[in-house]
């Protein structure tokens, strides 16, 4: 009796403990669960009655399959547009999404009870999108979500152009730009410092040499005269040089004679080297300068009586010296991407105006500008611009038919000559920098001291030069192999 017992209790335990074994596998092992087969269960009830409703993400064209607790006698899609039901068997259901948006299903079974509730938000397909980005940029961390009918791109760049080029393989493959957000963070962005350097250098060479005669003569009551005047005409202007002889010869007739000479060169120097830093991406501008005023007119005031009142001369400002824009983009292997502007002006007597009723002069302004794209790598240097300038001018002035006579004619005539000769150059340099201590950096009054009264006036020094204080020298002391290698 006792034996009989027994068995039974033990078949018990033994299918308990093989129950229990079968949860603790599919515990401990997630993919042997089914998917959303359990879902229902852990749902919990609303207060008036109604299932809570699950959130399914799926993307167009995707499906999920769902299984059910009990036989499916009924399903209510809100939009088959957007995602659509299948029921293949009593207890298994398909989902498929159809288009971008939200929606929601439910099912029921024979007496009307909700068996489950699915809240269906179809979204994009972005895995040929996040497979592109990971192929096309691998140093990157870039995300990609969908919401809606756009997609927001998430993450860290390596360098701006890469953000850049996320941003347009994404809106290649999800058509377009006004469909995507770009929030992609660049780490750590580089700093770029452009340094210029314009070099000008003019040579002119002026010759001048001409005669001037004037004579009268003297017959009774009859009196004859003759001027000859040869002006200088190359440079524009009736006279350069002022250098002259006068002599009268004879006790009668007197001849007067005046012969001007002239030879100038010059040369000029022109040097100006501005630098600027600005962040990977972002523009800077330098400038170092003045303004002049230019009349513009005269704004008079009107009095009670409808007369002209005090007047006012009005000006404007002309802006003149050194400026520096330029637009860096650090590229990949330590190239420099570089959109660049440079000028250097300053105010001329050249082509100057002069008019008024005070003989107001208005100078001119000389120019030199250069604005251009480069691809520089960090601490190469480049000629974006030069110019080499060869100007000769010659005017010969006489009176006609003597002046071209030989050895005499020279009597006659005046020779202007003019040569300007311009070279012109403007180099680039960028390099990639950081931030350094403020020990290690330079100004320009290191070293600097004025003078004391009794070396002014003694010694006749306006300043001293000293060591900066707690700068050493490094050592420049070379050892071994140093020098240039050739493959």
């Amino acid at each position: 009796m006792k034996c009989r017992e027994i068995q039974p209790m033990m078949r018990t335990f033994i299918v308990r403990a093989l129950s229990f074994s079968a949860v603790a596998a599919l515990t401990l092992n997630p993919a042997l669960t089914p998917v959303l087969a359990s879902d229902y269960r852990a749902a919990p009830i609303a207060a008036d009655g109604q299932m809570n409703a699950r959130f399914v993400s799926l993307g167009i064209g995707k499906s999920i399959v769902i299984d059910l607790p009990r036989e499916i006698k009924d399903v209510l899609v809100a939009d088959p547009k957007i995602a659509n039901a299948v029921v293949r068997s009593t207890q298994r259901a398909y989902i498929i999404g159809a288009a971008v948006g939200q929606t929601n299903i439910v099912f029921f079974d024979s007496t009307g009870a909700q068996i489950a509730a699915y809240d269906i938000a179809v979204k994009r397909d972005l895995n040929g999108v996040r497979a592109a980005l990971k192929q096309s940029l691998p140093n990157s961390d870039i995300n990609v979500e969908g919401i809606g009918d756009g997609v927001v791109l998430t993450g860290t760049a390596a360098t701006p152009v890469e953000a850049q080029q996320a941003a347009d393989i994404a809106a290649r493959l999800v058509g377009g730009n006004e469909k995507l957000v770009n929030s992609i963070a660049v780490r750590g962005r580089d700093q770029v410092m452009l340094k210029v350097t314009l070099a000008e250098v003019q040579r002119s060479i002026i010759k001048q040499l001409g005669i001037d005669l004037a004579a009268s003569m003297t017959y009774g009551t009859s009196v004859v005269s003759f001027v000859n005047n040869n002006p200088f005409t190359a440079n524009n202007a009736p006279l350069v040089a002022g250098n002259g002889i006068q002599g009268t010869f004879g006790g009668g007739p007197s001849v007067r004679a005046t012969l001007r000479a002239m030879e100038s060169a010059g040369v000029v120097r022109t040097l100006a080297e501005p630098n600027l830093t600005a962040i990977s991406g972002e523009s800077a501008t330098f400038i170092s300068g003045g303004e002049f005023p230019i009349p513009t007119g005269v704004t008079c005031q009107t009095t009670a009586s409808g007369g002209i009142g005090q007047c006012v001369q009005t000006v404007s400002f002309k802006k003149f010296g050194i400026s520096l824009n330029f637009t860096p983009v650090v590229l990949t292997e330590g190239r420099i991407s570089l959109r660049v502007m440079t000028e250097v002006s300053e105010v001329s007597s050249e082509n100057a105006l002069t008019g008024g009723a005070g003989g107001t002069t208005i100078p001119s302004i000389k120019t030199r500008r250069a604005e251009t794209t480069l691809e520089i790598p960090s601490g190469g240097a480049m000629a974006m611009a030069g110019l080499i300038q060869d100007q000769t001018k010659q005017a010969i002035n006489g009176l006609p038919g003597l002046a071209q006579l030989p050895i005499l004619g020279t009597l006659f005539r005046s020779r202007d000559f003019i040569n300007n000769q311009t070279e012109l150059v403007v180099l680039v340099t960028p390099y990639v920098v950081r931030a350094v201590a403020q020990k290690d950096l330079s100004r320009p009054d290191d070293g600097f001291a004025s003078a004391s009264d009794p070396q002014s006036d003694l010694l006749g020094s306006i300043n001293r030069i000293y060591g900066v204080p707690g700068r050493v020298e490094k050592a420049r002391n070379y050892r071994g192999t140093y020098g240039f290698i050739t493959d």
